[in-house]
């Protein structure tokens, strides 16, 4: 049976559940959609609509998708603030990176996205690992916020103090391409070994046997398993690995640029050059430029992670694609999942390995002396 408040809702008439799905708008005075408004266009309890808001399970899919339906119809936005009061959640989900860069645009915006749908909110956090203040500062945030969860980007995915004093804290995290696995965090990433020879088969293919290679920053999980999948693929292949073709780029383009002008101006110059991001990628295509050094046609280019610049510089550039969206929305969706009054993951922790995509541009072409 209705209540009086929520037969005032709808001013006295009932709205059946046959008809909800084809009900139009409702039109509503200034005042903001209540919790109880959408309880009673749903036909359902206050309590039964507030988990489908907060997602939490124990809700069958008609009941969820026709509490759904009249929050759409009332425009039912939730208060933040009373939700906070109401439960044990803060709604705030941090995303802790090292250093700002195209690969956290993509994964800034994928997570983001994925918090507005759930009435979630988004603190990105910029972290220097070299700070002597760090312990300091992160201890002091985590005192301030109530952080329902943390998504570490690499390197700070291992990190060992950053997740200690996430785990002390009692602050759940899910770790982005960590280089190792910890038992109580799930994680999130592609395989970055496979991505690499893929990548290095593919200049070999085209009759590269001179290829140099740009590394990422030491410690980072991406940048050892990018270069072992390089070593292993040429390996495989009887060619021989010049370690004066060898650099290390930190991911950065000035640093990328010093590695590509060392190849560059040796004796026997690459015909290729693997980068290990697309930032020190376009670096080397930049040096190329200013040498005279005819791209694809004397040095062929590749990178990693698909990132904006990799469409925006010429030639175009091949690269391996990760869905760095697809995998910033469910790094979310494992934190939201997660409920705060259950200790610690399910058993196994949760993890993800998503699929990456070569992605071939106009950077990469057989090597002069094959072609002729």
């Amino acid at each position: 049976m209705k209540t009086p408040r929520a037969r005032k809702a709808h001013g006295g008439a009932q709205v059946p559940e046959r008809r909800l799905a084809e009900s139009k708008p409702v039109l509503r005075s200034a005042k903001p959609a209540t919790l109880d408004d959408v309880a009673a266009l749903a036909e359902v309890s206050a309590k039964t609509v507030s988990r489908v808001v907060n997602e939490e399970p124990g809700v069958n899919a008609d009941t969820r998708a026709r509490v759904l339906r009249a929050v759409g119809l009332l425009d039912y936005k939730p208060n933040l603030n009373a939700r906070v009061l109401a439960g044990d959640r803060s709604f705030l989900i941090g995303l802790f990176c090292d250093r700002p860069g195209g690969y956290l645009t993509d994964f800034q915006a994928g997570a983001a996205e994925r918090c507005r749908e759930s009435g979630y909110h988004l603190m990105v956090e910029p972290w220097d690992r070299d700070s002597s203040q760090l312990n300091r500062q992160m201890t002091g945030l985590l005192r301030q916020l109530r952080l329902d969860g943390v998504i570490l980007l690499p390197p700070l995915s291992d990190d060992r103090m950053i997740c200690n004093t996430l785990r002390d804290a009692g602050i759940p995290m899910v770790r982005i391409a960590p280089r190792e696995s910890y038992e109580n965090s799930p994680s999130v990433r592609i395989d970055d070994y496979a991505a690499a020879r893929r990548l290095t088969r593919h200049l070999l293919d085209l009759g590269h046997r001179r290829i140099g290679f740009i590394l990422g920053r030491p410690g980072h999980g991406a940048t050892e398993e990018r270069h072992r999948g390089y070593i292993d693929e040429m390996r495989s292949q009887n060619i021989a690995i010049d370690a004066s073709l060898v650099g290390t780029g930190n991911f950065l383009f000035a640093d990328g640029v010093m590695c590509a002008e060392r190849m560059l101006g040796d004796s026997r110059p690459p015909t290729a050059i693997f980068a290990s991001n697309d930032d020190t990628a376009a670096a080397v295509i930049s040096v190329a430029h200013r040498l005279g050094v005819s791209l694809p046609t004397e040095l062929s280019v590749v990178g990693f992670d698909d990132a904006p610049i990799a469409s925006m510089i010429w030639p175009l550039l091949t690269t391996v694609r990760q869905p760095l969206v697809a995998m910033a929305r469910l790094a979310v969706q494992m934190i939201i999942e997660h409920s705060p009054r259950r200790q610690g993951w399910p058993t196994p922790v949760p993890s993800a390995v998503l699929d990456f995509e070569l992605v071939l541009r106009d950077s990469t072409a057989p090597p002069l002396k094959r072609r002729r």
